[in-house]
């Protein structure tokens, strides 16, 4: 609870009555534990469960897609139905089946056989006494907040001033490629941008870091612009991007639940870029390459 009161303390102007908001007092206490377990048990659920009620509502009203990314509203039958649609019985269903007895198997093996699965799932400091005199040398999130931890103790101000540095040579690379009074804009912007760098500690800017890489998901349909849906038809090297972002996605997870280093933090900060990079660049190399020919109606094997 701590930790995350910590986190809303880091906003500039507001932040310590904000924390002091949330916590209901002014150390973390009975108020505050029973705020964080509301918000675990009703307020989550709820969001969880509209957002499930508008998938499917969605689901009714656009109806499936298909594995070859055919438009499926391009071509429809006399009553309006997606020719190209797939129906969710048996395609979707059988898959639907086989990932889910997966998961239960890798659950329950989980459950039954290594519940603390070496420290990743329950982790260590919760079997230590509570002790108020004494608080354990390192306290890492449970492991799939951990690439987003990374990210937050990553942002130092030797990383904002290179943030500083790559706003810059967009800034500059941008007035090279216009022209007119946008050049003006495009100025004023990167100006802007990098007195808040500058302006605010790298604390807060962490905060940022950390919230923004988790929001910058909602935000991908509109970020990718490639001419194709289906992964078969983009080019290779597309491919191997997304492989290299898994990657790194994986290194952050690790070097969030290790002790800060030298090196980790570094790691952690190139990291962080190529998580950016990969996002906000997506609008321009998701249109480069050779893309293959996509049919013009769905094409099925049984297999």
């Amino acid at each position: 609870a701590q930790v995350i009161v910590n986190l809303f303390a880091a906003v500039p102007f507001i932040g310590p009555d904000l924390a002091l908001l949330i916590r209901g007092d002014y150390v973390v206490g009975g108020a505050t534990l029973n705020r964080f377990f509301a918000f675990h048990v009703i307020a989550v659920p709820l969001v969880l469960l509209g957002l499930v009620v508008a998938h499917i509502i969605a689901l009714h009203e656009v109806g499936s897609n298909n594995p070859d990314g055919v438009e499926i509203k391009a071509k429809k039958d006399a009553s309006g139905k997606a020719l190209d649609g797939i129906a969710f019985h048996p395609y979707y269903s059988v898959h639907d089946i086989y990932a889910v007895g997966l998961f239960l198997m890798v659950f329950c093996a989980i459950l039954f056989f290594g519940p603390e699965l070496g420290g990743y799932f329950l982790e260590y400091n919760n079997f230590i006494p509570a002790d108020p005199l004494k608080t354990p040398l390192h306290i890492a999130p449970v492991w799939y907040f951990t690439p987003f931890y990374s990210m937050l103790r990553a942002t130092n101000d030797p990383l904002v001033n290179v943030l500083c540095g790559i706003v810059g040579l967009a800034g500059l690379v941008a007035l090279l490629s216009v022209k007119g009074k946008a050049r003006i804009a495009i100025a004023v912007l990167a100006v802007v941008a990098i007195a808040l760098l500058k302006t605010f500690d790298a604390k807060f800017w962490g905060v940022v870091v950390m919230g923004g890489a988790v929001i910058i998901l909602f935000a991908l349909p509109w970020l990718d612009n490639s001419p194709v849906k289906s992964i078969r038809y983009r080019p290779q090297w597309h491919k191997v991007l997304y492989g290299i972002f898994v990657v790194f996605f994986v290194v952050l997870g690790y070097l969030g639940i290790q002790p800060p280093s030298d090196l980790g933090t570094l790691i952690s900060q190139i990291g962080t870029i190529f998580y950016f990079g990969f996002f906000l660049l997506m609008p321009w190399w998701s249109t480069i390459g050779s893309f293959k020919q996509v049919p013009d109606r769905v094409t099925f094997s049984a297999h």
